[in-house]
């Protein structure tokens, strides 16, 4: 953060002054420090209440772009059905969307595999320089880690990667339906869960980078960070979902979202709350979290959140009891969390349009 106090001045130019001159400094220096302290707050200013025109989110709809994801099978890196899964995820956004980018690159991971990723971007209305990103990964974990059996095989993922992508192919569905006056890029990230942990000790022998080492994750969005789809790609501001569909999902205020977007995750539980969904959008302040948000962050400088649902009761202590389990299936989906989910992205992405049309 910037120092944003002013440099001691010379006692003679100050205190050896008349008294009116002394009086006009102090007024410049807090004006000057005000004005600073103005540039130093949120991007966004206090909007007028305006009319929010979303359209119409089918969690029927999100269910079902989940499932066909899940019926592919396992998506983990270099599988069959992680290639027929991209091809079909490709082939659907480009009917919805005014323009799609298909990133296709190759990146080594920890256990000396070189990775096949295919990061996904579709935007809406590109023209527009206001822009909202919207996030989640497509991949599926190549292990059960967290599991008490087969913890060597694929897991099939619902939750943890299909229900993100299900929830944001409605969104684009719902946006197409009626176009907003803003951009919106929907982002879907490959190759966020080929981490490794201490938990894959006995399951992969490591070969090259090596280490309990978070940045093995989320490498599909480390890239992007780093080769926009865009030369000099901006926006407003990110929202990333991860396990955002399950039963009874509580997403609270991870601390990584709070230090680097904290006006963006005011901004979208505040609009989650006002449309009913308290319930699920918690104003608990929670551990910080290196998911895609954490680099999106760091490197593309977007601030950007994680509506990521919170369990401290599970044997994790911090995400719920199925991440990384076989159990990770569509048994776990619940239509009216993909609701509330969806819901508030819509409202968030035509608030902000209203607002901005409002200025």
């Amino acid at each position: 953060m910037r120092d944003l106090r002013m440099k001691s001045q010379e006692p003679r130019t100050i205190f050896n002054a008349p008294v009116w001159i002394i009086l006009v400094v102090i007024l410049l220096l807090a004006s000057c420090n005000n004005n600073n302290k103005s540039a130093e707050q949120t991007p966004v200013e206090t909007k007028k209440n305006v009319a929010v025109n979303a359209p119409p989110f089918s969690s029927d709809s999100a269910y079902a772009y989940t499932q066909t994801q899940v019926d592919f099978g396992p998506r983990n890196m270099n599988s069959k059905a992680h290639d027929a899964c991209g091809k079909w995820l490709i082939a659907k956004i480009k009917t919805l969307a005014d323009t799609v980018y298909v990133q296709n690159f190759d990146v080594p991971a920890f256990d000396g595999n070189v990775l096949k990723c295919t990061n996904i971007i579709a935007s809406f209305n590109p023209k527009a320089t206001t822009r909202i990103l919207l996030t989640s990964h497509w991949d599926s974990r190549p292990w059960a880690d967290q599991d008490n059996i087969d913890r060597n095989k694929p897991i099939l993922s619902a939750s943890d990667g299909a229900s993100g992508i299900g929830t944001l192919m409605e969104v684009a569905r719902a946006m197409k339906s009626k176009p907003s006056s803003i951009g919106v890029d929907i982002f879907f990230n490959d190759a966020e869960d080929y981490g490794y942990t201490g938990t894959l000790s006995d399951i992969v022998q490591v070969k090259s980078t090596g280490g309990d080492n978070e940045d093995t994750y989320c490498l599909g969005a480390q890239y992007w960070c780093r080769n926009p789809h865009v030369a000099g790609y901006k926006a407003d501001f990110g929202i990333l979902l991860d396990m955002a569909a399950g039963h009874g999902a509580v997403f609270t205020r991870d601390g990584t979202s709070s230090y680097n977007a904290g006006w963006v995750q005011d901004m979208v539980w505040s609009n989650a709350q006002q449309i009913g969904f308290s319930n699920y959008f918690s104003n608990q302040n929670t551990p910080a979290l290196t998911d895609d948000h954490f680099y999106i962050n760091q490197l593309a400088k977007i601030p950007t959140i994680d509506i990521i649902a919170y369990d401290a009761t599970s044997p994790s202590h911090l995400f719920p009891v199925y991440w990384h389990t076989h159990n990770d299936n569509m048994s776990v989906i619940d239509k009216n969390t993909l609701d509330a989910v969806g819901k508030t992205l819509l409202y968030t992405i035509y608030k902000y349009d209203a607002e901005h049309k409002a200025q």
